[in-house]
């Protein structure tokens, strides 16, 4: 290997081995041996949890789990992704629940399995306590639940982890709606805005958006002032 060139590690992608350069994450060695991403691929920041990952690192017996945009690949470390994790999500119609802790439990009865042991959260990408929220979900604590849980990306890894069998991230997101439909208070601002469209005030500035050709919208997107 010569100074200019980048030392490369070997790693096994579905069973197969490829030498890709040391420092790239997983996503971007998948790539690099030739694999196009067509599911698992989102946002590559860390935020929308697509790319959840199984993993094995060389001389260790555990699998591991991890997002593929964030997670560097090692020296003989064996993967594979899973865009999506196979756990039970329950079916339901929001206007016809309640917001207590019966509902959580009918719809989850897995929930009061829960053992402390705390796998959850050490995987969490966000570093949510993930723990301390599914303890609010078995008080019935939904508006506790809904706050904590805010920054989950339902990447699924908690689940994946699990030796209760929860399913951490959907009981969060029931939890989320719950509150959002009835426990909290009413958005004066958005009501006006609602009402301000339906009575025609923003008719104008639609229309004049709806003339622009992608390359002006464009522009204009770019120009616009961004919040802080």
């Amino acid at each position: 290997m010569t100074p200019s060139e980048p030392e490369v590690i070997t790693i096994h992608i579905m069973g197969k081995a490829y030498q890709v350069p040391r420092g790239l994450t997983i996503m971007r060695a998948l790539e690099y041996a030739g694999y196009r991403l067509l599911r698992g691929a989102g946002c590559r920041g860390g935020f929308c949890g697509a790319c959840g990952t199984v993993y094995r690192t060389a001389g260790d017996y555990r699998l591991k789990v991890g997002l593929a945009c964030q997670t560097v690949a090692e020296p003989g470390m064996y993967l594979t992704q899973i865009p999506f994790f196979p756990a039970n999500r329950a079916q339901y119609r929001l206007e016809q629940l309640k917001p207590n802790l019966a509902t959580l439990v009918r719809l989850y009865p897995e929930l009061p399995r829960c053992v402390g042991c705390n796998s959850c959260t050490k995987v969490c990408p966000q570093e949510l306590d993930v723990m301390d929220i599914m303890a609010r979900a078995m008080r019935g604590d939904i508006a506790g639940v809904a706050d904590r849980s805010f920054d989950c990306i339902m990447c699924g890894l908690c689940a994946s982890r699990c030796p209760a069998e929860e399913v951490q991230y959907y009981v969060a997101i029931l939890a989320r709606r719950l509150y959002s439909r009835y426990l909290a208070p009413p958005a004066r601002h958005l009501t006006a805005r609602v009402r301000e469209i339906q009575e025609g005030h923003c008719d104008a500035e639609l229309s004049e958006l709806a003339a622009l050709s992608p390359a002006q919208l464009k522009q204009k997107y770019d120009a616009r002032d961004i919040e802080v």
